[in-house]
């Protein structure tokens, strides 16, 4: 696999399409918990500012379903951006449209203009329901660069599809390049016994990835969201968790590979998707009751793949394995990471 580095794209005197991820966490007041995302983005917008470019940022913030919710505003990032850089940033209430291809327009060398959630518009999940919305998020650039690695494995419009609309004129950015270096040794040639460990909340999102792993891999280990459709595709009962009805026959394909697939033994499971929600532990071979719903793999579970992992010369980790957003619910990934 190649690909351009952004140090290979010149781009003085242009306007930067940049895929950045500032899906940061926040309070109930919108305030933001913790801005690491936004600090690790800092060096790569100094960098195209620097070379005399005017930079336009894409990202995503949580889950809004396919319309504008003030929850997920990036409004609060655009102010704490502006705060970190020590310069203006501007703020575009939409991410396409003639209101923001005029802020496009006027954008000047050295400017930064943070555009509003691209997941208010179906088009960007779902880009067959809405073909025009990237060719829209495409003009507003003379490049594209992209810098969300949490995010490249989705078929989503600001991250898959836009780069065709920029031959010759996209790049990676500099947390992508340093993510691929990491990676692509590792798949090519990983020392074994080689390990992977997917979580995230939809198989559809990982299924490719999954289905390319097995080819690859000596164990595989799943949690997160998707957990509940696996076991459902099992015949266990998930209660009120996440599920992907749609995804049930890909599970219980991917399930057929025993010997080497692991689910959770135990669950951390809740009676709202609330930090405050009260919570319990229980097996999950025993399904989740109705009223409740799963929020994270158990300590049994952390336990068990924590020792089969010391067996593992590569690991290979992608998605949490519990609603880390939550304080209440974080530890489960935190455990496994240490």
């Amino acid at each position: 696999m190649s690909y351009r580095s952004l140090k290979d794209l010149p781009v003085k005197g242009k306007k930067v399409l940049m895929r950045v991820d500032f899906n940061v966490p926040l309070s109930k007041e919108g305030a933001i918990t913790d801005d690491s995302r936004i600090v690790a983005a800092l060096e790569l917008i100094q960098y195209v500012l620097n070379q005399g470019a005017a930079l336009i940022l894409i990202s995503h913030l949580g889950r809004p379903k396919a319309a504008p919710d003030p929850h997920f505003t990036l409004a609060p990032i655009a102010r704490r951006l502006s705060e970190l850089l020590e310069r203006p940033v501007l703020f575009a209430q939409d991410c396409v449209g003639p209101v923001v291809e005029k802020m496009v327009s006027t954008l000047r060398p050295g400017q930064v203009l943070l555009l509003e959630n691209v997941r208010f518009h179906l088009g960007e999940e779902e880009p067959e329901q809405d073909p025009s919305f990237v060719k829209k998020l495409a003009l507003l650039g003379d490049c594209y660069v992209n810098d969300a690695f949490g995010t490249a494995h989705r078929a989503h419009s600001s991250t898959a599809l836009i780069a065709k609309y920029f031959p010759g004129k996209s790049a990676a950015g500099f947390l992508m390049e340093k993510e691929l270096n990491h990676l692509l040794p590792l798949l090519e040639e990983p020392k074994r016994p080689f390990y992977a460990l997917i979580g995230g909340a939809k198989v559809s999102t990982k299924a490719g990835v999954i289905h390319n792993l097995l080819k690859r891999v000596d164990h595989l280990f799943l949690g997160g969201g998707m957990t509940y459709t696996f076991l459902k595709a099992q015949g266990i009962a998930i209660g009120d968790s996440l599920v992907e009805e749609s995804e049930i026959k890909t599970a219980q394909e991917i399930l057929e590979q025993k010997e080497k697939v692991h689910l959770p033994l135990d669950l951390i499971i809740a009676d709202a998707f609330s930090n405050e929600a009260h919570w319990k532990i229980i097996e999950a071979q025993e399904g989740i009751p109705p009223g409740w719903q799963g929020m994270g793999i158990g300590p049994k579970t952390v336990e068990n793949w924590s020792n089969l992992f010391q067996k593992a010369e590569t690991i290979f980790w992608n998605g949490p394995v519990s609603v880390f957003e939550m304080s209440n619910f974080a530890s489960p990934t935190r455990e496994l990471a240490e």
